[in-house]
């Protein structure tokens, strides 16, 4: 194969380095298994742009087809600035004057949305919305104010199978809750393991992941995925790594932001050091010895950072006890409404696509304009629909304040 399983980040390196020391590019193009073109544009790219150069570029798309080009959008803006009184279809209805023929006419939802997201939509007395306002992420000074979860690199067991642990830490305290040997990073498993988790230990206030599954979704809606839903319904607040520019590789992102996650980082490097050189034949063996691991880290290990104390000596279990998903009501909404196992709710017999990975939840929605709905999930406002659309028009993120990076 042209590449090594290791790592096509590594093998570039190894690539370059060797070319470096002055080794032929046939050679070195026949060892590797690509072509000298491929070889060329690595080498070249490495000479122009260091080790950026080296990683993935992000399969993001420049533009997203349904995005609305700034000309339309600039137009709505200022027609509502001329006009402060006009709602979203009399503007709607400007547009299709102005510009029928010439370019796709936004739905009502879309210029609603367009209002909302630049200030322009004022709205009746309801509760308080977490919206996306640059507020700082918390610091996790006491215990169970903040935990970190990962999983971290898999490794092959000595049967063959590959093995994902699934790290918990308290950020505080430095306490090692969790580490589980799985079989793979379906969502599935890591429901049962937190489940397992708040039961035994209680609910945090906050929970901070990296951006890759299951704790979030690339497709989901706000890139949410069903665990982090499930999190937002305990209450318990999401919160995500910065992502790296460009949306770079996870090898990437360690080699641009080496500083984020450091004490869940730090743990991994000592566990996999202490639990996986060699690795267990299987996976029972392998999670007897990460159950010493952690033992002898939570209870015997003095930490310099916690003036040599134990772990187990500073961290006490949460208040807040995990009783199951607590009911949602939405007082202030015109009516609650479910979304189907296919990501849909009903409304006056049309089906509007939601997402997913709201399977099962019930939502707020409230009529805010003429045939303008407002959906909400908790304290959270999620978008406007119209029935004409059928669609789910988004506005700003309101878990953004959260992506954030991590000391």
């Amino acid at each position: 194969m042209p590449w090594k399983e290791s790592s096509v980040l590594e093998e570039r390196l190894r690539f370059v380095a060797r070319r470096l020391d002055g080794e032929s590019m046939s050679d070195l193009c026949r060892e590797f298994g690509i072509s000298r073109k491929t070889g060329y544009k690595i080498f070249n790219g490495y000479k122009k742009h260091g080790l950026e150069a080296l990683c993935d570029r992000s399969r993001r798309p420049v533009r997203y087809a349904n995005q609305l080009p700034e000309a339309i959008e600039r137009m709505i803006v200022e027609c509502r600035r001329d006009k402060p009184h006009w709602g979203a279809r009399k503007i709607r209805e400007l547009l299709v004057r102005r510009l029928a023929g010439d370019v796709r006419i936004p739905a009502k939802s879309t210029v609603h949305a367009v209002l909302d997201r630049h200030g322009l939509v004022k709205r009746g007395r309801q509760r308080k919305r977490h919206k996306a306002q640059g507020t700082p992420l918390s610091a996790g000074s006491v215990a169970n104010s903040l935990w970190c979860a990962d999983y971290k690199g898999e490794f092959k067991l000595g049967n063959g199978q590959y093995c994902y642990p699934l790290t918990v830490t308290d950020h505080a305290s430095r306490m090692l809750l969790m580490c589980e040997a799985h079989d793979s990073t379906k969502e599935i498993n890591a429901l049962s393991a937190f489940q397992n988790l708040f039961a035994e230990r209680g609910l945090p206030a906050a929970i901070r992941t990296d951006n890759g599954l299951p704790f979030a979704s690339p497709n989901g809606l706000y890139n949410l995925s069903r665990l982090s839903v499930w999190w937002l319904r305990l209450g318990i607040r999401i919160e995500r790594i910065k992502p790296p520019l460009g949306g770079a590789s996870l090898a990437c992102r360690a080699m641009r932001h080496p500083q984020q996650n450091g004490r869940h980082e730090r743990m991994h490097l000592t566990l996999k050091k202490e639990t996986t050189r060699p690795p267990g034949e299987n996976s029972l063996q392998q999670q007897a010895r990460f159950d010493a691991f952690i033992s002898e880290f939570n209870d015997e290990r003095p930490h310099e950072a916690l003036d040599m104390k134990y772990p187990s000596e500073i961290y006490l279990p949460s208040e807040r006890l995990y009783k199951g998903l607590p009911e949602v009501e939405y007082p202030f909404h015109d009516k609650d409404i479910l979304v189907t196992s296919c990501g849909r709710i009903c409304m006056h017999r049309k089906k509007i696509n939601i997402s997913t990975v709201m399977a099962g939840q019930k939502l707020g929605i409230k009529e805010v304009d003429d045939g303008i709905w407002l959906v909400s999930f908790m304290n959270y406002d999620l978008g406007y629909i119209d029935l004409e659309q059928k669609t789910l028009q988004t506005i700003d993120n309101p878990f953004g304040t959260r992506l954030s990076p991590m000391s």
